[in-house]
């Protein structure tokens, strides 16, 4: 193996007997071996299911890589394997360094051991000596912050405690490879914050393998992701081009196969919308368009951006356009803007909703709006083959230099259960030349910043 590589996977396989009665078990241990011997066929006793099946990656030293994928895809079998948990069926992994997991809740620490007990052992195992836990001891258990329950037995903790003091634990092992999988969803927000800050310290010097459903952390933390799917590599690649992809899945799986593909918008060139006069204070309007302005290149819209939906919408322009109508390429955060999206309806439209996100350039989310709580007391129909259009109003914000991108869509029901009929990423691409400096992931547009010495 390679000097940079930390993490390497070759053709991993893990497969489980299932038996549909506690005798097969016994039968499976011997009779296919009597049925050899006798000269006969070997009768197979149990189904074989594969929880993973010629997986192969690598992870370089220093990499934070992602996997995402849907409960029973094979991601905890994965994360088992890699840290010798679990044996493989066939396949090989290789690692370099101490590696420091954090799996399934609770895993490795007795239920019956105290607190104290629980972290000698754990960071025993981990590789650390006995003179090393006493010295860093103090400060997992300030890390932990479970007071006076260290010295309690772990079955009387909350799932929020065992979390705490198994990430305390690993926090302060000198671990080289750093194995998470989800387990920070039950934590406080106060202690996920000072993870967040740990493991961006780790990242600078450390390898991490991260699983989460949660495609916002996965873009926000990672350099590379996996997609498993059914036990298989389904996809790999930038995080923000994997993410996309599983969401597309997501949706497919809830309401069938898209109607809608890349293939279906070719034309660059649309019709611009009317400009929409009249709006509710900073938020939008959404009517029917009847009057549009034809031959006007919108080069800023990218119709030939992947898409997905069922087919009942279809997203013909998005401007995004200064307080004049004036279609816009840059901002500098803090000006009235305009985002008109227009769409024609395929069938009969039963409460739509139309929204966007506004992505940085490794698909973040900076912010987003749709039309749902506008219109959710007042729902509107679109006829079927009707042009209409929807406006969104406000502040551009101020956001760090650099490119974005708009994503779009058009869906039918309520905010939790609804059809998309066109989800369309990166419809149009702008740039922010901000004229003050943003130490987030956008900044506000200040009227007044003042600052008052008392005596």
């Amino acid at each position: 193996m390679s000097s940079d590589i930390a993490i390497k996977i070759e053709n991993l396989s893990k497969c489980y007997q299932i038996y549909d009665k506690p005798r097969d078990r016994l039968l499976q241990g011997i009779m296919p071996r009597l049925q050899r011997l006798v000269g006969k066929q070997p009768k197979q006793y149990c189904r074989e299911f594969w929880a993973l099946k010629d997986v192969s990656f690598e992870v370089k030293k220093g990499e934070t890589v992602g996997i995402i994928g849907r409960n029973g895809s094979g991601k905890s079998t994965l994360l088992q394997m890699i840290c010798g948990t679990l044996t493989p069926t066939s396949g090989s992994i290789q690692t370099s360094g101490r590696i420091a997991a954090l799996l399934e809740l609770g895993a490795g620490f007795n239920p019956e051991f105290t607190g104290r007990e629980n972290v000698y052992m754990n960071a025993s195992i981990l590789g650390l000596t006995r003179e090393e836990i006493d010295a860093r001891f103090d400060k997992i258990v300030a890390f932990a912050d479970i007071g006076n329950f260290i010295e309690q037995p772990v079955k009387t903790y909350s799932s929020g405690m065992t979390v705490r003091l198994a990430f305390a634990v690993i926090a302060h092992v000198d671990a080289e490879i750093l194995v998470i999988d989800e387990a920070l969803a039950v934590g406080d927000a106060f202690f996920v914050q000072k993870c967040m800050r740990f493991l961006r310290k780790f990242m600078e010097i450390g390898t991490v393998l991260f699983v989460s459903h949660d495609t916002s952390a996965l873009v926000a933390l990672c350099k590379g992701a996996f997609w498993l799917h059914q036990g298989e590599v389904r996809q790999s690649g930038t995080p923000k081009v994997v993410s996309e992809a599983y969401l597309e899945e997501l949706y497919e799986e809830h309401q069938g196969k898209s109607g809608v593909h890349v293939s279906s918008v070719t034309n660059a060139k649309q019709n611009i919308p009317c400009l929409i006069e009249s709006y509710r204070d900073m938020r939008l309007d959404f009517i029917n368009a009847t009057n549009l302005r034809n031959d006007i290149e919108l080069f800023q819209f990218q119709p030939d951006s992947a898409s997905f939906g069922k087919g009942g919408a279809q997203i013909k322009s998005v401007v995004l356009a200064d307080e004049n109508g004036v279609p816009l390429s840059w901002v500098i955060g803090g000006e009235k803007v305009k985002l008109i999206i227009t769409c024609q309806a395929n069938k009969e439209l039963v409460s739509p909703i139309v929204g966007f996100f506004v992505k940085n350039n490794i698909g973040q989310s900076v912010f987003a709006d749709n039309t749902f709580i506008t219109y959710m007391d007042t729902p509107l129909t679109i006829h079927d083959g009707q042009s209409f259009a929807t406006q969104f109003n406000f502040l551009m914000p101020i956001l760090p230099t650099g490119d974005y991108s708009i994503c779009v869509a058009i869906a039918e029901g309520t905010q939790n259960e609804h059809i998309q009929h066109q989800w369309l990423h990166d419809a149009i691409i702008f740039k922010s030349h901000a004229s003050s400096q943003s130490h987030g992931l956008l900044g506000l547009p200040m009227t007044e910043i003042n600052m008052v010495q008392y005596d």
